[in-house]
C-alpha cells in the first residue's frame, strides 16, 4: 500500500508541475475571446455590460477553471496506465484541444450575453 501511495503522490505532483502553469495560457485564450467580442461588437457590446452580466462572466470564467480541472482525471489515469512516456506529446495535444474547444464555447456564450455576430 504504501509503494501505491508514493507512485500516486509522484504522478500528482507530476500532473500539478505540469498543468497548473498552463491555466495562464487557458484562461488568457479564453479572456482573449471575450475581449475580442467586446471590442469587435462595440458600442453595442459595452451597452449591454451591466453588473450582472460582469457577475455571469465571472462565474462563467469560475465554471471554466473547473472544466479545466477535469484534465486531471484524464493525466492521472494515463499515468497509471503505464504510458507515462507517450504522455508528454499527449499532453500537448490535450492543452491545444482542450483550449479550443472552450474558446469556441466563450465564442458562442460571449456572442449570446454580449451581442454581436461574428
Amino acid at each position: 500500500m504504501a509503494g501505491f501511495i508514493a507512485r500516486a503522490t509522484g504522478h500528482v505532483a507530476d500532473a500539478l508541475r505540469y498543468w497548473e502553469p498552463r491555466r495562464v495560457i487557458y484562461n488568457v485564450a479564453l479572456a482573449a475571446v471575450v475581449v475580442g467580442h467586446i471590442v469587435v461588437a462595440s458600442p453595442e457590446s459595452r451597452a449591454r455590460l451591466s453588473v450582472n452580466v460582469l457577475l455571469g462572466l465571472f462565474f462563467l470564467a469560475v465554471l471554466a477553471n473547473v472544466c479545466y480541472s477535469a484534465v486531471y482525471v484524464v493525466d492521472l489515469f494515463v499515468q497509471f496506465s503505464g504510458l507515462r512516456d507517450f504522455w508528454a506529446k499527449g499532453r500537448v495535444a490535450l492543452l491545444i484541444v482542450g483550449t479550443a474547444f472552450a474558446a469556441v464555447i466563450a465564442h458562442f456564450l460571449s456572442t449570446n450575453i454580449l451581442g454581436g455576430a461574428f
